[in-house]
């Protein structure tokens, strides 16, 4: 099977539904169908490495699990079409997808990131890809048009985190990707902290969004997942090639999951982002806390850009205690009882983390602290619990 023909075979996606379909329909309804077999609602988990073929080549469509699985394909499609993509890849892990991203470079090829991103990220672009030529330029993208200073012929891609991580930036999505087009450069969008709920990259111009399907989108916690969408058909062609020729994919037991969780995605973020309100005003107030980071805030940077690429400003909060030390923070996150202390982020229930040590601890103190990410830094993924048992909950554990 060729490789167009199979890109074909896996991503059959009625575009018309990006225009007549409701974003809160989709995730439940979007690039789905039901099982032909026996009508079920929800894709069956095909638990197979392979398929029976009638004569050599001649299958129903699917011939080994690693190049296509009809569960990951149901996941893939749901995916592309709250992106309002038109193909979606689903990988093993959020840095899977970034490395299958990667690998469309070529040693001597420059990359243009945004300086405050996730640790896992930074380790990926500087441990592992500048060891095979590829040069990194980490720049604060607050102001979109700094990036035209780092661009030169060898520039291939931009990376982009927004809101970022952990530090609640907000870059300017369209005119990065009127950057980018105009220098025929591609733009790749982390959108896992705002979900396709509150924001939706591709269409505001970029060429690649990618998710950390483990946090919003699985949203319970059970699943370590990756993902990205494209609209291109060559770009997917490209990704997918590279998907299949390296592996990393999920299995249909997380991609069931996954799929389970998007249908409730409206719903969960409508909460994330009630409930991240209340936490940002309540530690705004609070005479122990030195400055919180939350897009929400007027007076927080590019919050006109915030209101205009995002529909709401999500569920992710991050503060400094007083004193710019590790201590107060550290006792603050161990003395918390609803919210539980651990990495990763966007599920159901609230988490609390330390990046300097836990999520960001691969990037040197210099660098970290250079973006804002000192020792006092906490940030937290508000659930959707109680409001009223999270703040008592910072309450006690703040003093």
């Amino acid at each position: 099977m060729t490789g167009i023909t199979c890109l074909n075979l896996r991503f059959q996606l009625r575009v018309q539904e990006h225009y007549t379909m409701k974003f809160n329909t989709k995730t439940i309804h979007g690039g789905q169908q039901h099982d032909p077999a026996y009508g079920s609602i929800m894709p069956p988990i095909y638990q197979t490495s392979t398929y029976a073929q009638s004569t050599p080549g001649g299958h129903k469509g699917y011939e080994y699990s690693r190049t296509h699985n009809p569960t990951r394909h149901a996941l893939e499609n749901a995916i592309a079409s709250i992106e309002n993509g038109n193909f979606g890849l689903a990988f093993g892990s959020g840095l899977a997808a970034i490395d299958a991203i990667l690998k469309l470079l070529k040693p001597g090829d420059e990359v243009i990131s945004t300086n405050d991103l996730y640790g896992g990220t930074y380790r990926l672009f500087t441990k592992i890809f500048e060891d095979f030529g590829i040069t990194f330029h980490f720049i604060g993208m607050n102001n979109a048009s700094n990036i035209e200073n780092y661009i030169n012929a060898k520039t291939k891609l931009i990376w982009v985190e927004t809101p970022t991580n952990p530090m609640m930036n907000i870059i300017d999505v369209k005119t990065t990707a009127q950057i980018a087009s105009k220098h025929s450069i591609l733009l790749a969008v982390d959108n896992t902290f705002a979900t396709p709920y509150l924001q939706r990259p591709l269409d505001l111009g970029a060429d690649i969004v990618m998710h950390s399907v483990t946090k919003y989108l699985g949203g319970h916690s059970d699943l370590v997942m990756g993902a990205l969408v494209v609209k291109d058909k060559a770009l997917a062609n490209q990704l997918y090639f590279i998907q299949n020729a390296s592996g990393a994919i999920c299995g249909p037991q997380e991609s069931f999951l996954a799929i389970r969780g998007i249908k409730t995605l409206h719903v969960r973020m409508q909460r994330h982002c009630e409930n991240g309100k209340a936490i940002a005003e309540f530690l705004a107030q609070h005479p122990k806390i030195e400055r919180v980071y939350w897009p929400g805030f007027e007076t927080h940077p590019n919050h006109n850009i915030a209101k205009a690429q995002m529909d709401d400003f999500g569920g992710m909060v991050s503060f400094t205690t007083k004193g710019n030390n590790d201590k107060e923070a550290i006792k603050i996150v161990e003395n918390l009882k609803v919210f539980t202390l651990a990495e990763s982020l966007g599920g159901i229930e609230s988490l609390a983390g330390h990046p300097a040590s836990m999520t960001h601890a691969s990037i040197p103190k210099e660098e970290r602290e250079k973006t804002g990410v000192v020792d006092s830094l906490i940030r937290l993924s508000v659930g959707i619990e109680d409001i009223d048992d999270l703040i008592s909950d910072l309450e006690h554990a703040i003093g």
